[in-house]
């Protein structure tokens, strides 16, 4: 009984999982590569720039606020600050 509590359990949370962004996501080069695929992880992007070296973006989900820093080197998130 147990064992199938936690099954429905870790098959109910994967997809959320899988929308949350980690340091290391290729999230592409430029400010609308980036826009792109945040939108299609269900975040609303409220602003996008460029500063100091890295693109910024304000995003909100699920009642959350946060900033994602992408290198536009190499596309992959530098850093996630959400609140």
């Amino acid at each position: 009984m147990h064992r199938s509590l936690i099954l429905a359990a870790l098959l109910f949370a994967t997809p959320a999982l899988a929308n949350q962004i980690e340091v290391g996501a290729a999230m592409g080069k430029t400010e609308d590569d980036v826009k792109t695929a945040l939108v299609a992880l269900g975040y609303d992007v409220r602003k996008i720039e460029v500063e100091d070296g890295k693109i910024e973006a304000y995003v909100v989900k699920d009642n959350g606020k946060g900033e994602i820093y992408v290198d536009p080197t190499t596309g992959l998130v530098s850093k996630v600050h959400m609140k």
